[in-house]
């Protein structure tokens, strides 16, 4: 059994071990996480209704527990222009995306602003110097003028003097990331890792013990 995670790239390869590590105590069994990677969220937008319906369909589908999306809130630009707060956007998006798709297994959620909003939630992760320089803010507080990533890229440059990269210091932070900790301060994490609970369970992979 398994979920498919839908990202707009392949920057968010680290993304299953994190999620499984949150969800293999509260299962009966581990699950398998299988990323399913556009190429930006232009692709992502005009592909998703097709991927998922191939992928939920038939054979191809019949081990899926079920099919998240996940997007940065920070980058797309189809939201109406009256949607100007985060809570917004959020909102009507999640809602467009899913009535778009329309399969009852497919949850979509975003990162407020970006994934890096996780990472800013346990400031233990970064380098000495980094840290000690993070602005004293909730992680999904950071605005859209510098969302997460831009603001580490900010720090690395002054503090260690080179770039921040998605690719290799994303993957390397997630992996002393805690969800428990970045679930805590980031509601858009804790609504996913909750759709993924609640899918996994309907699937009757709940433990004995859960009610």
């Amino acid at each position: 059994m398994k979920f498919l995670l839908f990202v707009e790239g392949s920057t968010e390869r680290a993304l299953p071990d994190f999620f499984r590590s949150w969800l293999d105590s509260r299962l009966s069994q581990r699950v398998g996480i299988k990323p399913v990677c556009f190429e930006g969220w232009h692709d992502y937008y005009d592909g998703i209704v097709r991927k998922v319906e191939q992928s939920l369909s038939g054979k191809s589908g019949a081990d899926v527990i079920g099919a998240i999306g996940l997007l940065d809130l920070y980058g797309p630009t189809f939201y109406p222009q009256d949607q100007k707060g985060a809570s917004e956007r959020y909102a009507w998006a999640k809602q467009h995306l899913e009535k778009k798709v329309g399969h009852p297994r497919f949850r979509q959620h975003f990162a407020v602003h970006e994934t890096e909003a996780w990472l800013l939630a346990n400031p233990e992760i970064f380098p000495d110097q980094v840290r000690k320089a993070l602005p004293g803010k909730r992680p999904e507080d950071v605005n859209f003028d510098e969302p997460p990533a831009k603001l580490l890229d900010r720090l690395y440059r002054a503090k260690l003097g080179k770039r921040y990269k998605k690719v290799i210091d994303g993957a390397n932070l997630f992996q002393d990331l805690r969800p428990e900790i970045a679930a805590e301060k980031c509601h858009s994490l804790q609504a996913l890792l909750n759709d993924m609970l609640q899918l996994a369970h309907a699937s009757g992979l709940g433990k004995e013990t859960d009610s």
